[in-house]
């Protein structure tokens, strides 16, 4: 057993932040050996029934939930900042021959390595990853995740069509690959499998109606792929699919969407789109810093509320342009704003880390598990100092409030800030 005295942020059942100013944080393994949360508080209610297990000190120092990333790309992480005219281009000019590298397993373990450390450099703990269509690839990922201890979600890219060589698979072949590395990955430690059409206009009808028949097979699997994020890519799917109701529909027909599915983008969505989200609990990842780079358009948050359908944010490296779950939720802020130009309404403080932790980990139906520091959770959590740059230290200490507090991290936070990222 492990205890940690600081100021403590978490949510309550109802998406409320609570913050306690001077908390204690005790972990310590389960009967399974995973380290998690016994007991979270206000460090004078509990210090008395804790009193034998060791405490670190770390006023000061805020600690919060590790971060969840619902979507990313570890093979795009060279192609961070490549200029383009928009997302067809991009993919055209820089991610295809940066992903056709990956069929090597040297080159692929080094990217990986790399990419996790730089998502736990940025307080990162749980994240839902794009890999390539190589089988190395993933078996990369995996195994330097393992030896990390993440929680971590990832899968190979299914692409039988309309992609060059290097990365465009074979129908058969790849679904043969798919279940091979369900078999050998899913649940082991605190592994996840992902099954990942790289986006309807990639893949043939057979490719998906494959991808489809795995998901029922194997329905503790997540699925994940791209829809509605450009509207040249809207009116592509349209073309290739004329006979779903739309592109969301094109995923719906072939039987990849249900809960566990995670849709990247979903800007150019009607409003039978987000019913659909809704009704069978399929969530969204919000990728704003992608979006505003790519010029691919605004997700409409006050919508999908309306609608009651899930989402959370995400990062989207290499199209989004930071790790830093602290650019992402502010330029999540910005787009709220642009939604509601006549009334200024954006997301609060306490909304936007509440989609980056606990409420990114509901849409992937890991509530209770990650993203929250409640009792029974794994013991994923990051260290945070508020004085970790002078004009944050001078910001924060005018604080009044928690909303000033998080905002001011917001607006003001980046990697050094994160002075320790802790995994169960």
């Amino acid at each position: 057993m492990k205890a940690y005295r600081a100021a403590i942020l978490r949510f309550s059942d109802d998406h409320t932040p609570i913050h306690d100013a001077d908390g204690l944080l005790v972990t310590g393994p389960d009967a399974g050996g995973r380290r998690v949360v016994h007991a979270v508080g206000d460090h004078r209610s509990l210090v008395g029934a804790f009193a034998g297990v060791p405490v670190e000190d770390l006023r000061g120092r805020l600690i919060a939930p590790g971060f969840v990333d619902m979507h990313i790309h570890y093979p795009q992480l060279d192609v961070i900042g490549a200029p383009a005219d928009g997302l067809l281009p991009w993919l055209e000019n820089y991610t295809f021959p940066h992903e056709s590298r990956f069929f090597d397993p040297t080159h692929a373990s080094e990217v990986a390595g790399f990419f996790l450390d730089e998502l736990q450099r940025h307080g990162v703990t749980t994240a839902l990853t794009f890999a390539t269509s190589h089988p190395a690839s993933v078996n990369a990922i995996f195994e330097q995740a393992r030896l990390r201890g993440l929680r971590f979600i990832t899968g190979k890219v299914l692409q039988d069509r309309h992609s060059p060589d290097g990365v465009r698979d074979d129908t058969e072949q790849s679904l043969i690959d798919t279940e091979a590395l369900i078999q050998r990955w899913h649940g082991v430690d605190r592994l996840g499998y992902a099954i990942t059409p790289r986006f309807a206009p990639t893949s043939s009808p057979e490719q998906l109606r494959g991808a489809g028949e795995l998901a029922a097979k194997y329905p503790q699997v997540w699925i994940q792929s791209h829809v509605a994020e450009n509207l040249d890519e809207v009116r592509w799917a349209a073309e290739l699919f004329p006979h779903s109701r739309s592109y969301l529909g094109v995923y719906g027909d072939h039987g990849l969407l249900r809960e566990r599915a995670i849709y990247a983008h979903c800007i150019h969505f009607d409003a039978a789109d987000r019913a659909l989200m809704a009704q069978t609990g399929a969530a969204a990842a919000v990728s704003p810093t992608s979006n505003l780079f790519l010029g691919s358009g605004f997700f409409d948050f006050a919508a999908a509320d309306a609608a009651g359908m899930r989402y959370g944010l995400a990062s989207d490296v290499g199209g989004g342009t930071s790790f830093s779950p602290f650019h992402t939720m502010l330029a999540a802020y910005y787009v709220g704003r642009e939604g509601h130009t006549k009334t200024g309404m954006s997301l609060t403080p306490g909304q936007l880390w509440w989609q980056h932790t606990a409420g990114a980990a509901q849409a992937l139906g890991l509530a209770g598990l990650v993203g929250n520091l409640q009792p029974g959770a794994e013991a994923d959590f990051v260290v945070l100092n508020p004085q970790a740059t002078p004009l944050l230290a001078r910001k924060t200490a005018q604080a009044n409030s928690l909303d000033e507090l998080l905002f001011a991290l917001i607006v003001l936070g980046d990697d050094r800030v994160i002075e320790r990222t802790v995994v169960s």
